[in-house]
């Protein structure tokens, strides 16, 4: 039997990836509350594994090409037949590209439009999609506005935080007032979107949140040393793990006896290895690089404490929630963190674990030296952590008031998803 339903384009940076767990969780919940999705991915996928959770996606995939050196006879092709399809759109996506040009004198300009252009006149983009919607406000955000106004339907997109606060405001504000709606994962993110839509465009809150079901925490392990401390990032700048490094540098001189799992792969990877290193702890931290979810469930289950170190960079690219601090806390292991970015909607001072102030090793040493050596503390954080989780960070609550969104205000008439 055919499939009638409308078709929700997701346009997305790269797909799978082994960080946005998240967009592939929200996809396939989506799906199953009877969403049709195609999916639009930038880049291809760069790691060699996805999470298995991917492999429960129904949707099709289609992929751009990130370069346009190399395919420039297929981009003009499809354009000019865009071109020839709907004339006046296309003169007015292109006024909008050239203006762009000349304030940035950034050749994306012009390969947004290509690519959405080459993306409408794909035979594998059919049916057509109703509405655009674009997970990051910058590059997929580009591509999915070009393409709505090709085709006169509407976009959308999802804020999360290097898209949102790395964009020149005036640039971020007159994306959201051209879209139907924006949504975003944090309230601090909220804020900011709403400040800029000047009441022009609803702003929603949606946090991610985790699949409760998959984070089954298993009997503690005994809290003795060696103590086994946990972190799960990028390696990259905004995630702080220099912090951290020089933290459990500060630990180790302390006397306290620890090893350290470190998960995740990155550019930064040799110079914190070389940073473990000068800091003495080089036998104690052990890099893994990147693995599916399956396998860090055993690190979580292993882990007296986890800690993060998340900073705002000179740029203004930071973290909003790293979804790992919600995990480790629906897992029973309590976190150290910072007080920067939206971090505090999750973590509450002295209530579901510790915050300190950014680049401040001392007083990341010390709150994780609290973490695993006062069990006074551990027994009033943890439950009150996994409660943290369970009432405010279910992603199938969150998803299906995305869906309502979705039902309610993509597309003409409203109620195109229902």
């Amino acid at each position: 039997m055919a499939d009638d339903r409308p078709v929700l384009a997701m346009v997305l940076k790269g797909y799978p990836r082994i960080s946005e767990t998240f967009i592939s969780n929200e996809i396939r919940l989506l799906e199953e509350m009877g969403l049709r999705i195609r999916i639009i991915s930038m880049r291809r996928p760069r790691e060699s594994f996805a999470h298995a959770s991917v492999s429960r996606i129904k949707a099709d995939v289609v992929y751009l090409p990130e370069m346009l050196t190399g395919h420039w006879g297929e981009f003009l092709r499809r354009n000019l037949r865009q071109l020839r399809a709907r004339p006046v759109a296309y003169l007015k996506a292109t006024a909008r590209m050239l203006r762009q040009f000349v304030k940035t004198r950034r050749s994306a300009s012009l390969k947004h439009l290509l690519q959405a252009g080459y993306l409408l006149q794909d035979p594998a983009s059919d049916p057509p999609a109703a509405h655009f919607h674009a997970h990051f406000a910058h590059s997929p955000g580009s591509v999915a506005r070009y393409a709505a106004m090709l085709t006169g339907l509407p976009f959308s997109f999802t804020g999360h935080a290097k898209d949102v606060y790395t964009q020149k405001p005036a640039a971020l504000t007159e994306k959201i007032r051209h879209a139907a709606f924006a949504v975003t994962c944090t309230g601090h993110n909220r804020d900011y979107l709403e400040r800029l839509a000047a009441g022009r465009t609803p702003v929603h809150l949606v946090y991610h949140g985790i699949d409760l079901s998959l984070f089954s925490p298993g009997p503690p392990p005994p809290l003795k040393p060696p103590y086994r401390i946990l972190s799960v990032a990028r390696l990259t700048a905004k995630k702080g793990l220099p912090t951290v490094l020089r933290a459990l540098g500060l630990l180790a001189e302390m006397g306290l006896d620890f090893t350290c799992d470190v998960i995740g792969e990155g550019e930064d990877r040799q110079k914190l290895e070389a940073l473990a290193g000068y800091c003495g702890i080089s036998t104690r931290v052990f890099f893994h690089g990147a693995m599916p979810h399956e396998k860090v469930l055993d690190f979580y289950r292993a882990a007296h404490a986890f800690v993060l170190g998340c900073q705002v960079l000179p740029n203004g690219d930071r973290d909003g929630i790293p979804n790992v601090l919600v995990e480790s806390m629906a897992m029973g292991v309590p976190v150290a963190a910072t007080s920067v970015s939206a971090i505090p909607e999750l973590v509450t001072e002295g209530e579901t674990g510790l915050l300190v102030p950014p680049g401040d090793p001392e007083a990341l040493a010390q709150a994780v030296h609290r973490l695993v050596t006062d069990a006074g503390l551990r027994g009033r954080i943890i439950p009150a952590a996994m409660e943290k989780v369970r009432r405010d960070f279910d992603n199938t609550v969150h998803t299906a008031r995305l869906a309502d969104i979705f039902r309610q205000r993509a597309g003409s008439p409203p109620g195109i998803f229902a």
